[in-house]
Formats: structure tokens, sequence, C-alpha cells
């Protein structure tokens, strides 16, 4: 990204490229300003339908976790219309489509292009009070950090591939991707949440360090508190780790100081890259239990404070 040309200043841009920010931001009034966001992948699961309903979530996701409300969205779309029977990516749409009627957005149009292999994802436009947009910067020494949905969805994905997840597995995998952050978002509005992120791609500590980096704080993350998948441990252990995965924890070396205890799979674990992840907030601890039990009561059951922000070690985190 540094590589691109700087634009004219605009006072306007609430959210652009200077920070690693989920989404951008632009103010069009006192009262009003646009999210803007876009994601796109190939299929993680067999089930047409389900990928497309993992993909609308996690793409409706960004909007989410900059705490505002979708809006419209743009379906993006490959296809190897010469391989596979159009009927897959009806079902596709289909899937993403009734994710967006879930989130109250509306499908207003998209594009689609002749690919060697299935690609979808949307660009969506959420909207937000000016004043009230979420970062990922604005994390303060003494917050709690609440995670909304349990890790370990990377590791769980990679062994279906080998048909490695028993049927109760891959149910619940797919139930934690599909799953919106709505609710998530809107019981977390009703607190003073400083710094919010989605946990995707770069894993817990990937996201973690950002928001670390960019609130230039340091973390402290309590590793048994952090919700995990069942079984995907032993899932790592017989080698079901996404490059994805290796590859946040190699960038993350000189981040995370690990407790001497945690072997690799452990650390693995808490970089696994994540598809359609939950929110990581941090927010006042004096306002934290409560946040969780309302979240709880609302449905989003792995709801847990995973730990704290502090003064030291700024741009780093400690995983005890």
């Amino acid at each position: 990204m540094r590589h691109l040309p700087k634009g004219i200043p605009d006072p306007n841009l609430l959210v652009g490229l200077d920070t690693s920010d989920d989404a951008g931001v632009y103010k069009i009034s006192d009262e009003t300003a646009l999210i803007q966001t876009v994601d796109f992948f190939t299929p993680i699961v067999d089930d047409p339908r389900m990928f497309g309903q993992i993909a609308a979530a996690n793409a409706l996701s960004d909007v989410y976790a900059m705490g505002g409300k979708p809006l419209t969205v743009l379906n993006i779309v490959g296809f190897p219309v010469k391989k596979l029977d159009h009927s897959i990516l009806a079902e596709i749409l289909s899937g993403a489509s009734e994710k967006v009627q879930e989130a109250g957005a509306v499908l207003i149009g998209g594009h689609s292009i002749d690919d060697q292999e299935p690609k979808f994802g949307m660009a969506v436009t959420g909207l937000i009070h000016p004043s009230k947009v979420w970062t990922n910067s604005g994390a303060k020494p003494g917050d709690a950090l609440i995670l909304t949905k349990p890790i370990g969805v990377g590791i769980q994905t990679t062994a279906i591939k080998k048909d490695a997840l028993t049927d109760e597995q891959l149910e619940r995998v797919i139930q934690v991707m599909v799953t919106l952050n709505k609710t998530s978002s809107e019981v977390l509005r009703q607190f003073d949440v400083h710094a919010c992120t989605d946990v995707t791609g770069f894993g817990l500590l990937g996201h973690a360090k950002e928001m670390a980096c960019g609130s230039n704080v340091g973390l402290n993350i309590l590793s048994d508190q952090v919700p995990v998948l069942e079984g995907t441990r032993k899932l790592a252990e017989e080698g079901f780790v996404p490059g994805g995965t290796k590859a946040n924890h190699k960038w993350l070396q000189s981040n995370v100081n690990y407790a001497e205890t945690m072997d690799q799979i452990q650390q693995y674990i808490l970089c696994d890259a994540v598809t359609s992840g939950g929110l990581l907030a941090a927010l006042p601890q004096d306002q934290a239990e409560t946040a969780v039990r309302k979240l709880r009561n609302a449905g989003v059951e792995f709801a847990s404070v995973i730990g704290h922000v502090v003064s030291d070690h700024a741009g780093c985190i400690t995983v005890k």
C-alpha cells in the first residue's frame, strides 16, 4: 500500500489508507458517514450455498467492525462458466442473498467474469454517524479485550479438504462462519468501545498486533480465556495447519512474547488464519463483565474477556 500515490488531502476522509483498519470511512454530512469495504475469496466448503453465506458474512463483517450498519451490497463473481454447472453459481448467490437480507442491506448489482476457479465476495457500503466510528487504533491502557467468536477456523477448514472433520465439527465451524457480527456490533454499541476490529486472515494475534501498533499500547492475552473450536488442537497436531497460519506466526515473531510453557501448536492456534471471525473489541474494564453478559444473553455464546490493554511494550503482545 505504501507504493500507492498520495491523494489530495480531504478533511471528509475519516478513515483511509493511513491505518490498518477494516474499511474506509467518508463523511458526507454532519450526521452521516459512508463505510466502504470489499472482500472475496475461493470456496472453503463444498456446499455452494454455504460458501455464499460465508463470503457474505465475511464481507459484511467489516462494516460491523467499524460500528456501522450495512446499507448496500455489490456482488463480485469469478466463475468457470464452461467447467461448472450454472446451478452452482445460483446456489452461491442465493446463499449470499440470504445473509444480505438478514443484515437488512440491499443487493443493488455486481460484476462477474469467466475465471479458472470460483471466486465470490462483495463490496459493501454502510452508514454510521461520523462521531461514532470505531477504529482499531483507539485502545487505552486499562481496557479489557473482548472476543465474540472462537478461533481455529483456518485449521478446521483445512481439515475439511481431507474429510478429517466429524459431522458435528463441520456443522459447528460452518455455523461460526455464517453467523453475522450484527448482534455483537449492536450490543457493543451500548458500551464505550475504544477500538474494534474483526478477526480474519491475520489471525487473532495478527489483528491484535495491528490494534496494539495503531493505538501505541501493549496487549496482554490470556490464552486459556480465548475460545477455540473443539478439536482444533488435535487437528493441528495431525498437520492441518494452513500456510497462512504459519506465515502469520512467522510475521509476528518480533511482536509476540509467548509464555515459556506454550508449545508451537498453541502458538499456531492463536495465529490461525480465520474466515468470517468475530469482533475483537477494547472497552473500559468496568464495562467488560456487563458487555459479555449482554452478548451471551443475545446469543453470542462464545463472547469472552481474553486480555487487557497495558501501557508498556507498546506495539507488542504478551501471551500468558
